[in-house]
């Protein structure tokens, strides 16, 4: 009997957070969390055992989103033998998986694992704020990785039960952690080498991070992140006159390696973070973690990482200065980061995850 069912309505191989956290948990040859897990079709193959359901029209808005919601809700059903479910996991409380999950599967339990994109949709999306209600209401538990997310989560949705509401942090892998990859010795007589690390979308600060690191001229922005989004702010740094190095899109082990040529990792999130997986992954190479103090990175990374104002190219100056000026702040926050990320191995989040689906079956 397969006891879980969860889906993700994105396509195999895309971007972000909650993809790798998806993988992290629901894939590999023995995965951490046993479940019929989906995503959309895709260019890339999904990660064994993930499959995927091809169905056209993803949209977020109006009567186009519910019809795309019906046809995922139509696919699911035709994929999963109900008796064989006996607790969902829905990966966001927006989008349509969420919906079409709890369509499908009527009256099962149900986990809903929240992340900072269905905050930031369902504050500036009116059909995306009512399926956040809606799986508010229709979970059994809802799994928040900060209590910066609960704090969001509650203005959002005022007449939320509290009751619902379950802290676990998200984690990293546990083979990171025991063998980060081999880190170099760092060279004083070369520019700062500064990393960014993520999708390019507006509330990830990177305009504001490029346009201060244009005035730092002791400074080398590298960048790692979707080919299509660079492709579109490629033109905003170069009326910066920002000097950059683009990396392409890196999958997770090429980016651990990266992290072993850099100085510093930047996250210049403006509005909140979920948890900052990257973050973590990279204190637990041994890179330190510049940041944005924006709530839920406040929660993980606290003073294990070193927090500045991205948006005052004078302030993240006078930052830079002072790492390239003492070594031994960078050595302490390298030790920190090692430090803070032991906190959250992946094996401790499906643990917990596991139990919680014990409880409420």
């Amino acid at each position: 009997m397969t006891s879980i069912a969860t889906a993700l309505d994105l396509p195999a191989g895309s971007p972000g957070g909650s993809v790798e956290l998806l993988h992290d948990l629901y894939g590999g040859p023995n995965p951490l969390i046993p479940a019929r897990t989906f995503m959309l079709l895709g260019r890339q193959p999904p990660h064994p055992p993930i499959e995927t359901l091809q169905v056209d029209g993803k949209c977020l808005t109006g009567p186009d989103f519910w019809r795309y919601t019906h046809a995922l809700t139509t696919a699911l059903t035709a994929r999963l033998t109900s008796s064989d479910i006996a607790v969902t996991h829905l990966q966001h409380l927006t989008f349509g998986a969420t919906p079409a999950l709890i369509r499908a599967l009527p009256g099962r339990p149900s986990i809903a694992l929240v992340h900072g994109t269905d905050l930031l949709f369902a504050t500036s999306n009116d059909t995306q704020h009512q399926v956040l209600h809606h799986a508010t209401t229709s979970a059994t538990k809802i799994v928040i990785p900060t209590p910066a997310m609960a704090d969001s989560l509650r203005r959002l949705a005022p007449h939320l039960d509290s009751a619902k509401l379950e802290h676990i942090p998200w984690g990293i892998p546990d083979h990171l952690l025991k063998t980060p990859p081999h880190r170099r010795q760092p060279d004083t007589g070369r520019p700062f080498r500064l990393l960014y690390a993520g999708r390019l979308t507006t509330e990830k600060g990177v305009r504001a991070l490029a346009k201060a690191c244009a005035q730092n001229r002791d400074t080398t922005l590298s960048i790692a992140a979707p080919t299509e989004q660079y492709a579109t702010l490629a033109p905003r740094l170069q009326e910066l006159r920002c000097p950059h190095r683009y990396l392409g899109w890196l999958d997770r082990h090429h980016l651990w390696n990266c992290f072993a040529e850099h100085d510093a990792l930047a996250v210049p999130s403006t509005t909140l973070e979920a948890f900052g997986l990257v973050a973590v992954e990279a204190q637990a190479c041994g890179l330190p973690v510049l940041y944005q103090p924006v709530p839920g990175l406040i929660d993980i990374l606290a003073d294990t990482a070193l927090p500045t104002d991205f948006t005052d190219p004078t302030v993240l100056s006078s930052t830079l200065t002072l790492l390239r000026r003492d070594p031994t702040l960078l050595a302490d926050l390298q030790a920190a980061g090692y430090t803070n990320a032991r906190r959250y191995p992946i094996s401790d989040t499906a643990a917990a995850l596991t139990a919680l689906g014990n409880h409420i079956t």
